[in-house]
């Protein structure tokens, strides 16, 4: 058991039977009253999102959390494969788990986050940025470049990305798995 002042970002609570990671929190203290601990949560087995004031001082209920590299093997109707890199123990999850589903290419180095409360798989976390070829572009137009301009590309997984207007087919290009967005094109 744990209070309010454990309370950091990344920690996974478990509030009302369901489990939320932090991804803010904050102190706010004033005159009169005692100090409130706030903090935003994302649901880790559900998709919602909420907001939690504690009294300074409150008990909180961390889960422990381990972290395991699994390499992405493949996805059926079961769900997306991943074999442990250590055990070759192989564990299949929902899509709703896969933090960016539409970038895993195989045989990718993902985390698994696992926990050990129960030994189950959480969900599973991307690189921040991963390298992908480009496979469908439309061709740009030479001297085009005063704005910021952008045009859809495909990639090798099949995602749509929208990329500066001289990145070309078979170019590769790193992406940030958070926001989806084109980061830098990469030399081969």
């Amino acid at each position: 058991m744990a209070n309010t002042s454990d309370i950091s970002r990344g920690m996974i609570l478990k509030l009302d039977g369901s489990l939320y990671t932090v991804v803010e929190f904050g102190e706010n203290k004033t005159a009169r009253a005692a100090a409130k601990v706030w903090a935003k949560l994302k649901g880790v087995d559900n998709n919602r999102s909420i907001e939690k004031t504690w009294n300074s001082g409150d008990t909180v209920y961390p889960v422990r959390v381990e972290r395991k590299a699994y390499q992405y093997l493949y996805k059926d109707d079961t769900g997306y494969s991943f074999m442990d890199s250590e055990t070759f123990e192989q564990v299949t999850v929902a899509e709703t788990m896969v933090d960016a589903p539409q970038f895993l290419s195989d045989g990718q180095e993902v985390s698994v986050l696992i926990n050990t409360e129960t030994e189950l798989p959480m969900s599973v976390e991307l690189p921040d940025k991963v390298v992908s070829k480009v496979t469908y572009s439309e061709p740009g137009l030479r001297g085009d470049t005063a704005t910021r301009t952008l045009k859809a590309a495909t990639v090798e997984t099949g995602a749509t990305v929208m990329v500066p207007l001289f990145v070309n087919e078979g170019d590769s290009i790193r992406i940030n798995t958070k926001t989806g967005e084109y980061v830098e094109r990469v030399k081969d």
